[in-house]
């Protein structure tokens, strides 16, 4: 069932683009197994800092934007100046919530939908010049992680961020 145009408009503008791309998701795919249609996508990984897609345009491009569009959509931005607009879901809501986030040089397993230009975060490294890093929210108290700064969601203490030196796979000489 569809919604209504005049509903769709009058609703919040992030809700309206996440409805907009789960109906892209969904237009192409093939089955699950369970006879409904799977949408395809293919993983990737990409490295750049996460920043304000308004900001990337107007530095880029020139290009001015209203001030109510600054803070409103994200992106991936590359060494090469290529920008991936980030879906905003639990992982990509994340560097909306903390800044620190936006500041670090990042490694991004993504998911890409066919037919859109969006990606989906699926694990954040931090890169610097001592290695990789897996980062989450860490709960002390309940050893629990986290995709996002918030409180905890078992009891509600505070989260920190977490950093995890990933140890890449030594390579063999022939």
């Amino acid at each position: 069932m569809r919604p209504r145009a005049d509903r769709v408009l009058s609703r919040p503008p992030r809700l309206v683009l996440a409805v907009f791309l789960l109906a892209c998701a969904g237009q192409s795919g093939a089955e699950d197994g369970h006879g409904t249609e799977k949408a395809r996508h293919v993983a990737k990984t990409l490295r750049g800092r996460v920043v304000w897609m308004a900001d990337a345009l107007a530095e880029r491009y020139g290009i001015a934007t209203v001030a109510e569009a600054r803070e409103r959509l994200l992106a991936l931005k590359t060494a090469d100046g290529h920008l991936y607009p980030m879906m905003e879901d639990l992982r990509g809501r994340s560097f909306r919530r903390d800044k620190r986030l936006r500041e670090m040089d990042l490694e991004l397993l993504v998911r890409q939908y066919e037919g859109s230009p969006m990606v989906q975060v699926i694990r954040v490294y931090a890169i610097d010049e001592h290695g990789k890093y897996e980062v989450d929210y860490w709960c002390e108290i309940c050893a629990i992680a986290m995709y996002e700064l918030k409180v905890c969601d078992c009891c509600q203490g505070p989260t920190e961020l977490r950093r995890r030196k990933v140890e890449e796979p030594k390579r063999q000489t022939p």
